[in-house]
């Protein structure tokens, strides 16, 4: 587990390994959240990261006959 400490201007560094697991880089944005009694940071990924996620899904629904 690791530790950070909180700085005087309530500054914290991000571990290096926790840092590389999940990609962020200096500059990147992440969304601060509070969950219960945690403090919790979420990355923002720029919109492009989503381009083509969906790609070959299967869009095929079946409908009832009232709905069509």
């Amino acid at each position: 587990m690791n530790t950070v400490t909180v700085s005087p201007e309530y500054q914290v560094v991000i571990p290096p390994d926790i840092r590389q697991s999940l990609g962020i880089q200096p500059g990147q944005e992440v969304q601060v959240v509070q969950y219960d009694n945690r403090v919790e940071l979420i990355p923002l990924r720029p919109i492009q990261t989503a381009r083509g996620l969906l790609k070959g899904i299967d869009t095929h629904i079946e409908r009832e006959a009232d709905r069509l």
